[in-house]
Parts: structure tokens; C-alpha cells; sequence
């Protein structure tokens, strides 16, 4: 293995990384993702599976990428080649590598968005904004949909020019603490509202009646997306890791807090849409449209709504914002690493990188509509392919990295660097042997074959 990178930058300690790595998890898998898939796909008994993937799964995952990160000093491509040089270990650090460089860019499409709705709110268009046919018409609209796009990409770039602790740092220690105080005062607020605790009851009491497999399988493409495991972001951000932060303990942070957060926002979002529609399975099942129709039209007919939609979206915003700043600061890490730039030249290429491919999806609802890949539009197609497809054989490529080559000896060695005995030892030995790998096969031939048309989701 090389030399660790003595003048790689860090983390200042634990709580700079625990908030960093939440921030990476909550984001739009968490706010605008997690509820429409609850919805749709029985409430309760998707929230349970989901809990208890995180804690398995999601743990492994997690504590499997940071060691890899702190043990090499080195990001997805420069660590998986610390442990050899076989074609296969190359080919698994180059995907978790690409995964961020394709996804920054439609992810910041969405929090462009997110940019457009908040404006609206604060200039007092609630009423615009709950009109049939507004958002089709704005997201075809492609200079609308450009400007508020390149205005989010700007604000990430900058504070990835700015530097692990300037900048990643900084804004998580910000941004994460004003992001928790603004989902309990919009959940309050939202379960409070005439008709909304039968929306609580869905969301939190599993009922078998509502189980189906498919309920497993989005449980675990969200864990995927909102846990941002097998996307070489917590390979980086491990590497950031000073040797005396216990990873096991932050890993447990993690898992707290994204959860946490993504049942704020159930409770944000599917009381409010049950006390709009009185339960609606039609309106339940809305699917991605559900923050950008759905709410809307149910902040217009709430008292204070308005003001309930500035404080969500921009709520939304800071969400979006942490996560797109892991994704950047990953490729980010990946360019200095492997073709020796400095910081600032890496942050400019992955800038232009999402401007290029970000205004593919950007123009893909309106000026490119006709163009399609699979009978998909950009933005749709880079969703699928980066988490239906790249992120599964990612982390079956990580699994067998640890399993295989460095070895569940070697990686508590590097555990127990911040704490004293590797304590889920047996759950990780297993879930990382035998049930991620197979789990992620699961996700890529469900969805592969969804993709298709061979199976319906």
C-alpha cells in the first residue's frame, strides 16, 4: 500500500465529520425522495424495512467506505488501487468515482427548482405556485430552468473552492443545526392540522396489509440514494478522517440523524397531503411530483401557508446544498488525486462538468424533449443509471474489496485506531460476505428489469 498523503486536508475532529457525512446523507433523498416512496409503497411497513436496512446494511456500508478512506488517504480510484493492481479493483474505484461526477449535475437541476419555488414564496406567489400545469410549464421552459440551475451549481462551487474545513466544514456546522430546527417546526405545523393523524398513523405504524415486494426493493434504492453509500463520498470523506474519531460512533450519528430526518420529513409531508385529500391513494401515489405539485396546492389551503412554504423550501434548499457539496467535494477529490491538479483548477473542471451535463436534464423537459435514451429524458436517465445501475455493482465492488482482498481483520484494525473494540463485528462479517452483495443484486436486476419493461414497479 503507498504512503499516506501527509498533506491531504482533515477534518478539524468528530463532530466536523459526523455533520459533514450527515450532510452528504440529508438531501433531496431525504426530503423530497423518502416521502413519495413511503407514500406509495405502504407507509409503515416501507418505514420499518428501511430502519432496519439502515442499521444493517447502511451500518456496513458506512463503516466499510470510511475505513477504506482513512486507511489509504486517498479517494475512490487512488484507494482501491492501494490494495493491488488487478483490473477489476481499478474498474471499482473508477465507479464509485464516476458516480458523483454524474450525479452533481442533474442533482443540482432539482435544486434549481427548489431555488425557482423558494423565490416564488418569498415574492408571495403561493397561489401561482398551486396552479394545475405551473411546474410542466416552468421545467419546459428552458431559460428559467438554466438560471436558477446555474445559480445552485455557483454557490456549490464556491464553497468546494473554499476548502475541507473553510468551506465542507463551515457550512455543514451551519447549515445541518438551522436544517433541524426548520423540519420540526414545518412537522409540528404539518401533523397539527385538521385530518392529518390519520396521515401519522400511515406513515408510522406498519401494517402488513401494505407489504409487498417492492416495498424491499425502493426500501433499499433509498437507502442507497439517502445514506449516499456506494458513491465513493464516504471513501473521501473517511479519508478526511483524523485516526483518533471513532467510526464506529459516527456511524451511528449518521445513521440517527439521516433517519431522523427522513422521518421529519414523512412527518412533513404525508399528514399534510392526507389532511389535503383526505387519503387519497391517487394523490398518495403522486410519486416525484409530490414536492412541487402536490405541496404546493396544500400550503395554499393551510392557514400561514405562505410563510410554511418559504421556511420548507428553504429547508429543501439547505438539504439539497449539503449533499451536492459531498458530491462535488468527491469528484473534486478524485480529480486532484489522480491527475495531480490543486484544488481550485479541480473545482473549475467539475463546475464545467455540471454545466455541460446539468443543462442536458435542464433543457431535457423542454427545448430537447423529444431526445430520449430508453424511452427516458436525461434527467431520468441519469437517475437510473447512476442508482438503479452504478451504485449496486459499486458497493458489490467494495464488498468484495474488503471481503476478499484487504479483509475483516484489517479493516477493525483500522476501527479500533478511535475506539476500543469493534462492536457490530458479526453484523458487518455478515452483511458485508454474503447479504450487501446480494442485496445490490437484487436493486440492479429489479431495476434493470423494470427499466425494460419485464417487471412493473
Amino acid at each position: 500500500m503507498n504512503k499516506h498523503n501527509k498533506s491531504r486536508s482533515s477534518f478539524s475532529g468528530k463532530i466536523g465529520y459526523v455533520l459533514a457525512a450527515a450532510g452528504a446523507s440529508v438531501g433531496l433523498g431525504n426530503i423530497w425522495r423518502f416521502p413519495y416512496l413511503a407514500a406509495k409503497y405502504g407507509g409503515g411497513i416501507f418505514l420499518l424495512i428501511y430502519i432496519l436496512l439502515v442499521l444493517t446494511f447502511g451500518y456496513s456500508m458506512i463503516v466499510a467506505e470510511s475505513a477504506i478512506g482513512r486507511m489509504t488517504r486517498k479517494s475512490p480510484v487512488g484507494a482501491f488501487q492501494s490494495f493491488g493492481k488487478s483490473k477489476w479493483l481499478s474498474a471499482g474505484g473508477w465507479i464509485n468515482a464516476i458516480i458523483p461526477i454524474l450525479i452533481v449535475p442533474y442533482y443540482s437541476v432539482i435544486g434549481g427548482w427548489v431555488i425557482k419555488y423558494l423565490i416564488e414564496y418569498v415574492k408571495g406567489n403561493s397561489t401561482l405556485l398551486a396552479e394545475d400545469g405551473y411546474f410542466s410549464g416552468f421545467i419546459s421552459n428552458g431559460v428559467s430552468t438554466e438560471l436558477c440551475f446555474a445559480v445552485f451549481c455557483l454557490i456549490t462551487v464556491a464553497i468546494i473552492y473554499a476548502g475541507v474545513r473553510n468551506g465542507i466544514e463551515r457550512v455543514s456546522k451551519v447549515m445541518m443545526p438551522i436544517l433541524i430546527v426548520l423540519s420540526v417546526i414545518i412537522a409540528v405545523y404539518s401533523v397539527t392540522r385538521p385530518g392529518a393523524l390519520a396521515g401519522v398513523k400511515y406513515f408510522l405504524v406498519p401494517n402488513l396489509k401494505n407489504f409487498s415486494w417492492m416495498s424491499v426493493v425502493a426500501a433499499m434504492g433509498q437507502m442507497f440514494y439517502s445514506l449516499s453509500i456506494a458513491m465513493g463520498i464516504l471513501i473521501t470523506f473517511g479519508s478526511y478522517m483524523k485516526k483518533d474519531t471513532s467510526i464506529e460512533d459516527s456511524t451511528r450519528n449518521v445513521e440517527i440523524f439521516d433517519t431522523a430526518i427522513a422521518i421529519m420529513a414523512g412527518l412533513m409531508i404525508i399528514p399534510a397531503v392526507f389532511a389535503f385529500s383526505g387519503g387519497n391513494p391517487d394523490t398518495l401515489q403522486a410519486g416525484p411530483s409530490l414536492m412541487f405539485i402536490t405541496i404546493p396546492k396544500v400550503f395554499a389551503n393551510m392557514g400561514f401557508g405562505t410563510v410554511i412554504g418559504i421556511l420548507f423550501f428553504l429547508l429543501v434548499l439547505f438539504a439539497a446544498l449539503t449533499s451536492s457539496i459531498a458530491l462535488t467535494e468527491s469528484a473534486v477529490s478524485t480529480f486532484e488525486d489522480e491527475l495531480g491538479w490543486g484544488r481550485k483548477k479541480s473545482t473549475v473542471l467539475i463546475g464545467v462538468i455540471m454545466i455541460a451535463l446539468g443543462t442536458l436534464s435542464c433543457l431535457g423537459y423542454g427545448p430537447l424533449s423529444s431526445v430520449t435514451i430508453l424511452g427516458m429524458q436525461f434527467l431520468d436517465f441519469f437517475d437510473f443509471l447512476t442508482n438503479s445501475v452504478m451504485m449496486p455493482i459499486a458497493a458489490i465492488a467494495t464488498c468484495l474489496l474488503v471481503s476478499r482482498v484487504i479483509g475483516v481483520a484489517k479493516i477493525e484494525e483500522e476501527i479500533i485506531h478511535g475506539e476500543s473494540r469493534f462492536r457490530r463485528k458479526k453484523i458487518f462479517l455478515v452483511m458485508i460476505q454474503y447479504l450487501c452483495p446480494a442485496f445490490a443484486l437484487i436493486i440492479l436486476f429489479s431495476s434493470v428489469a423494470n427499466a425494460f419493461g419485464w417487471i412493473t414497479m
